[in-house]
């Protein structure tokens, strides 16, 4: 029998994750994919699986299988800030589930375990574009501006790496890196020990130098929207460029739509950042949407929606 570990790709994924396993280390499977891939527990065999622990992808998108593995009583503990929905009642199901804007996976397991591995639940926090949350935070560690800043490129640049239409899109498949930052209960040591942060790094200076020259499709003074090529630099930016516009004008709700290589589109939707509201219910409107308040997305967007999403994407904020 088999404990399975089944994480998001991105930042808070990751560092939700390696909180929990720097303090009790388990021989795990690990499933997880890009960013968007969510529909993961599907991916657990119910009949070898012996424990399974769940870190921030919706409860909603995993109902099905979960709700297979809870009829054979198989232990699930589930972390999570998206949308749930309806949350099963069973004595196997363990819940540490909160979708409140300011709230992030990391930080929901750096409550559990009292703040042992507070540095990386900073890290992912920064990572899921939570700024004040990750200084609020990193406030007790008692950090210079300069360190805190640190923390923040490593969450940026952990979150950036999730992001693209296949793994083949980015640097490190996540469970690879994942792998790479087990040795490391201090984030600092891994920057400094780890080239993986120094690929990360360059990469995303140089995939943000192009991003950077794009104008927006559409501005107003409570709307910004990008359109991105088809190309995989673009796929691997779309979401820290997101949190970056969207830190620029907090005033303003913020698509970013990434041209797919097969037609349609990939969106990022945050919403503005002084409500922190709104992102989800907008994406769910469609086909493969979902996400929470602030920050959501559509895995699929048909081409044929286009006006339909700027309608909607306008109508809402």
């Amino acid at each position: 029998m088999t404990h399975y570990d089944v994480f998001n790709g991105d930042a808070d994924g990751l560092c939700a994750l390696h909180q929990l396993r720097l303090v009790e280390a388990i021989d795990s499977v690990l499933v997880t994919g890009v960013k968007r891939d969510i529909a993961l527990l599907e991916r657990v065999p119910v009949e070898s699986a012996s424990s399974v622990t769940v870190l921030d992808v919706s409860l909603d998108k995993n109902r099905g299988p979960l709700l297979e593995l809870l009829a054979r009583d198989v232990p699930v503990t589930y972390f999570d800030h998206h949308y749930a929905g309806e949350i099963p009642s069973h004595p196997a199901l363990s819940v540490h589930i909160d979708p409140a804007p300011d709230r992030c996976t990391s930080l929901l397991v750096d409550e559990a375990l009292r703040g042992r591995c507070r540095p990386w639940a900073v890290v992912g926090a920064f990572g899921d574009g939570m700024e004040a949350a990750a200084r609020s935070a990193a406030a007790p560690l008692g950090l210079a501006e300069a360190d805190l800043m640190r923390l923040r490129e490593l969450g940026i640049c952990l979150n950036y790496n999730g992001y693209g239409e296949r793994v083949a899109d980015l640097h490190f498949a996540p469970d690879a890196l994942y792998r790479r930052m087990q040795a490391f209960g201090d984030p600092f040591a891994f920057m400094a020990e780890d080239d993986a942060f120094a690929t990360l790094s360059a990469g995303f200076a140089d995939d943000m130098a192009r991003a950077r020259e794009l104008a927006p499709r559409l501005e107003d003074e409570r709307h910004g929207l990008y359109v991105l090529p088809a190309e995989a630099w673009a796929r691997r930016i779309s979401g820290v460029l997101a949190n970056e516009v969207a830190h620029g004008a907090p005033e303003r709700a913020h698509a970013l739509l990434t041209e797919r290589p097969d037609g349609g589109f990939v969106v990022s939707v945050r919403a503005p950042r002084a409500t922190g509201e709104g992102a989800d219910a907008l994406c769910r409107q469609f086909p493969t949407g979902g996400g929470r308040k602030g920050a959501a997305g559509i895995n699929v967007l048909a081409e044929a929606d286009y006006d339909l999403f700027v309608e909607r994407f306008l109508a809402a904020f």
